[in-house]
């Protein structure tokens, strides 16, 4: 038994398309702790279990922390998260919501994570939030799921943070056969960390997260999201914070879903009939979800984005 449900794969109508084109939704904002994050998540709980664990410590900036807190009360594990100042207080509530041990630590995921590998002892296991090959392995089940389902994507898009997403998804791809559907990478400026290691040709740190899209904060991403991007056709696009928000509150009216920034960013690129999705017939968007943002902050965020 998987502590994932399988999500409906929905085409929209209201999101703007060319003449020809069908635009698939994998609604994984519909996970019960709110975002895909507990398909890799939810997978590896339950394996390091099975080896011993007996107590669960992540580092997250919010939505890998929701999930393993989630695990953890199904699977009788004590959890603690770390997460950093940026953190929502939305998302703090979360995690406490689910019974977990919430500590604050340091101003990005970084330090937040440098706290929680040093509290790591006998009987624990780490969850990181995107690095992890059974992450990879469980966020695949998604693309399981589209394949059985009998639709053939031409292109997916999807947004990236630490590249968990990404790793996963390109995973799924090439275990149905699929190893040449192209991917379009999507981030908000100040959280692309992988648009600009592309273009930089090497791995690089931003200095900070200035984008609203704390879910998309990792200053680095992981190594194998540059691996893969070098070996899968893959197109990195990079948003505004305002673009992300308009297609967040856009979305809401046309699918009544609340979503947060960071898949905000790839309703974007829908949202504006980007030419990078120009002679695609079949688009599957994943809408990743997050309930870390309410919808009185996105107009607060609004208000102040650039």
């Amino acid at each position: 038994m998987t502590l994932h449900i399988q999500t409906p794969l929905l085409e929209s109508r209201a999101l703007p398309r060319r003449d020809g084109q069908h635009i698939w939704m994998k609604m994984e904002a519909l996970q019960p702790p709110g975002s895909f994050k507990i398909r890799g998540i939810g997978y590896a709980c339950q394996l390091y279990q099975q080896r011993g664990a007996r107590r669960f410590i992540s580092s997250s900036g919010g939505n890998a922390g929701i999930a393993v807190a989630y695990a953890g009360r199904h699977l009788g594990v004590p959890v603690v998260v770390v997460v950093p100042e940026s953190t929502t207080e939305r998302a703090r509530q979360l995690i406490r919501q689910e019974s977990a041990e919430l500590i604050v630590h340091g101003s990005s995921w970084q330090e937040a994570n440098e706290l929680a590998q040093s509290m790591l002892g006998e009987g624990d296991a780490f969850l990181h939030p995107f690095d992890d090959p059974l992450l990879w392995q469980g966020h695949a089940s998604m693309i399981d799921e589209v394949a059985a389902s009998g639709v053939q994507p031409d292109a997916v898009v999807l947004s990236v943070g630490g590249g968990g997403l990404l790793c996963g998804v390109i995973e799924g791809l090439q275990r149905n056969g699929w190893s040449s559907v192209p991917v379009v990478a999507v981030e908000t400026r100040g959280a692309d960390s992988l648009h600009q290691s592309l273009q930089q040709g090497e791995r690089i740190t931003l200095p900070g997260i200035s984008s609203i899209a704390t879910s998309l904060g990792a200053r680095q991403v992981c190594e194998q999201s540059l691996a893969m991007a070098s070996r899968h056709p893959l197109q990195s696009l990079v948003v505004t914070d305002r673009q992300a928000l308009h297609a967040c509150e856009r979305f809401l009216d046309d699918h009544r879903l609340l979503v947060e920034p960071a898949c905000g960013a790839t309703l974007a690129v829908a949202y504006a009939q980007h030419e990078a999705l120009a002679g695609y017939r079949n688009i599957l968007l994943i809408v990743c979800g997050g309930v870390t943002a309410s919808y009185q902050q996105l107009q607060q965020w609004q208000a102040s984005a650039q």
